[in-house]
């Protein structure tokens, strides 16, 4: 099934941070249609296996977007609105040794790098049982290691991350930054800091959720993410995350936000609903193309 969303194509399409040959090369590898359609042949018929990571210093950062911004939902679903506004999130995060869950103890010996989801929240047509179920629609995908932004766009369809040029993420129980620059390739920029808080904002929450409490379990708690591919292919992910909400940090902005992208969309980036996961096991579960 193919579906109409070609801003998110083509923002999914690669581009290296770094000038020169080497970048135009796997620039030219990842866009292969005949890799691609070999891949995709091949894991019709052998499934993507289950991948695992424990993910540690879980940040989210979630604003108000006017909808018209949004790209249309998945086909059967409908995106979440409130008084014309969706929420978005950048959610940002180190794995920790991510790889294939058949590795067992050998997993130890995998990297563990920086990844960050920006994303869209979408809700089932109110036909289905679970409309109540928010997944969400992925709109960028950033990751800081060159082996795993190649390996997941040569394997995968629903993962295909941007590789930054800086990649920085230090955050603890103190605060800290994420820092994101593309350098001349496609991933997004985003400087922030975060420090603690009291408590979640009511006022962020309030009217669409209800209390702050209800909006952070909207806004970390699914069980499935669609993408678009390049080519415009949507696939959908179903994943493993039990986030133990009693242990989530309230945070709070600490100084401007820089991200030109929510700019553009008139995002008020001072206005934003933070808050810290410490860790949780992390599972993709299964991928298939609609």
């Amino acid at each position: 099934m193919s579906t109409p969303l070609p801003a998110l194509a083509q923002a999914a399409r690669y581009r290296h941070p770094v000038a020169g040959w080497p970048g135009r090369a796997l620039q030219r590898l990842l866009a292969c249609t005949a890799l691609t359609a070999a891949r995709r042949g091949l894991t019709g018929v052998v499934p993507v296996p289950p991948l695992v990571s424990d993910v540690r210093e879980v940040v989210y950062l979630s604003w108000w977007v006017e909808a018209r911004h949004a790209p249309p939902p998945p086909p059967g679903h409908r995106l979440f609105v409130h008084d014309g506004r969706t929420p978005y999130t950048i959610l940002t995060y180190r794995h920790g040794h991510f790889g294939p869950a058949l590795a067992g103890p050998l997993r130890r010996l995998f990297p563990s790098p920086l990844q960050s989801n920006w994303r869209w929240y979408v809700l089932p047509d109110a036909a289905d049982a679970r409309s109540d179920e928010p997944r969400v629609l992925f709109d960028r995908n950033v990751i800081d290691s060159v082996v795993h932004a190649v390996g997941a766009r040569l394997w995968s369809d629903a993962m295909q991350p941007h590789l930054a040029a800086r990649f920085e993420h230090a955050v603890d129980a103190h605060g800290g930054h994420t820092l994101i620059e593309p350098g001349q390739g496609s991933a997004p920029m985003l400087r922030a800091r975060v420090r603690p808080a009291d408590a979640l904002p009511a006022a962020w929450a309030a009217g669409a959720f209800g209390d702050a409490a209800r909006a952070m379990a909207f806004l970390a708690c699914q069980d499935a993410a669609f993408a678009v591919a390049p080519d415009g292919r949507l696939a959908l992910t179903r994943i493993d995350l039990p986030i133990a909400l009693a242990a989530v940090q309230p945070l709070q902005l600490d100084g401007p936000v820089s991200c030109p992208h929510l700019a553009a969309m008139g995002v008020a980036l001072d206005d934003a609903f933070c808050f810290r996961v410490p860790q949780v096991p992390f599972r993709v579960v299964s991928e298939r193309l609609l």
